[in-house]
């Protein structure tokens, strides 16, 4: 009977298990977000103006003539960027897009990859399908795809930077992140992580890449002034659609500019704690928490006080949240998941029967899920630092008890009459 029972219930551990499960979801998943959504596409659609930018600068022709005014997606890369990108004009338009989104999708799952192996896990383990099940669950990665940007190769190029960085491979790690802003500047941000680790030798590469690329595109793109003139001041500004940042959201909802300002000082305030407190306890202890928490509270801030921030730049945070393996990581809580859903979720809030409601929610969620995010990573470590204090407050020996009065210290009449 025991042989039997043998083949009626095989064992299976729970290592194995997962897998099986995660595997084909996440397979299927990637399937239906590039084929399916990518391709079928949507109404906004961040290619077009890039391929057109392409084939203009292939041509010899104006890159940034377009009129800003509108709400249509814009071209607002720099010369160095349409230098880089040129290349996705030399086949027409939808073979271009079609390919553009399957090099995304390499490049999401290398990140995925790159992710887990930067946190010690191996690819055959459960947590390289666990990882890609939730990259291509959230809505900064379909929309990545379905609107089909530049991201995919911006969360690829911080992976490698992050992971070059920690390995010690400074010119490499300057390098990978250079790239990413020679076209997209989000990145920028990161530079100072390497400043504080004392990795100098990163802002070779990664200032002097984006520096070279300008010096050589500027002279072939023959309007390339006008980026300085047009481009620049329209990026400086808040505008009041499809901008999840804080100013952007003001705008949209007509908050009083005051409150606008201290919400925005308020979270730099916490910003500047957070990476203090990160540098402080876990740069030498713990560099790949230090580091991964410290570009998402980067990163996560920016995206709130700035000018511009869009909602599939949540991928960004990817390291931040993959700290929650960690002992020691500030997302351990209920609360910042919260707000990954509010940033991350790809489920819709428009409501037939609470229209007002539904519409506050769906234009609101992205900002406070980075908001709530902000917060918990915050509040996680100010409690940790006043634990601390109270730690070492009572370790300290007690202080030598002081004399009640001056005439403690006159010698006793015992004393007087010995002498």
């Amino acid at each position: 009977m025991a042989t039997v029972d043998k083949y009626l219930y095989p064992q299976v551990s729970v290592q194995r298990i997962i897998p099986m499960i995660l595997w084909p979801l996440s397979i299927m998943m990637v399937f239906q977000r590039s084929v399916i959504l990518g391709v079928n596409g949507s109404r906004t659609d961040d290619f077009r103006p890039v391929y057109d930018a392409a084939f203009a600068f292939l041509n010899r022709l104006p890159v940034y003539g377009e009129n800003l005014d509108t709400v249509s997606p814009h071209y607002l890369y720099p010369p160095s960027g349409t230098l880089l990108m040129s290349p996705v004009a030399v086949i027409d338009f939808e073979r271009a897009r079609w390919l553009f989104i399957a090099v995304s999708v390499i490049a999401l799952v290398v990140s995925a990859y790159l992710l887990t192996r930067m946190f010690g896990y191996s690819v055959t383990s459960w947590v390289m399908p666990a990882v890609l099940f939730f990259f291509f669950s959230t809505e900064t990665v379909a929309n990545t795809l379905i609107f089909t940007n530049f991201n995919a190769f911006v969360l690829l190029g911080m992976l490698a930077f992050m992971l070059l960085l920690i390995k010690r491979y400074d010119l490499w790690a300057g390098a990978a992140i250079g790239l990413t802003i020679a076209v997209k500047p989000v990145l920028a941000p990161l530079l100072l992580l390497a400043l504080l680790n004392r990795q100098w030798k990163v802002l070779i590469t990664g200032i002097g890449i984006p520096a070279a690329l300008m010096v050589v595109a500027w002279p072939l793109s023959v309007d390339a002034k006008k980026f300085l003139t047009d481009t620049t001041p329209y990026l400086s500004e808040a505008r009041d659609y499809y901008n999840s940042s804080i100013p952007g959201n003001g705008a949209y909802f007509g908050v009083a500019p005051w409150l606008v300002i201290l919400l925005r000082v308020a979270f730099v305030a916490m910003a500047v704690f957070s990476l203090w407190f990160l540098y402080r306890y876990y740069r030498t202890t713990n560099e790949l928490l230090w580091l991964s928490a410290s570009s998402g509270v980067l990163l996560g801030t920016t995206f709130l006080v700035g000018a511009l921030g869009q909602g599939y730049y949540s991928m960004l945070l990817f390291p931040l949240l993959m700290t929650v393996v960690l002992p020691g990581s500030p997302v351990r809580n209920w609360p910042a998941w919260l707000g990954v859903y509010g940033c991350m979720a790809f489920d819709s809030f428009y409501s037939e029967r609470w229209n007002v409601f539904g519409w506050i929610l769906e234009y609101g969620k992205v900002t406070w899920g980075w908001s709530l995010l902000m917060i918990a990573v915050f509040c996680s470590l100010l409690f940790r630092y006043l634990d601390i204090r109270a730690a070492e407050a009572a370790e300290a020996p007690a202080p030598e008890p002081l004399s009640d009065s001056p005439g403690d210290d006159a010698p006793t009449t015992a004393a007087v009459a010995a002498s």
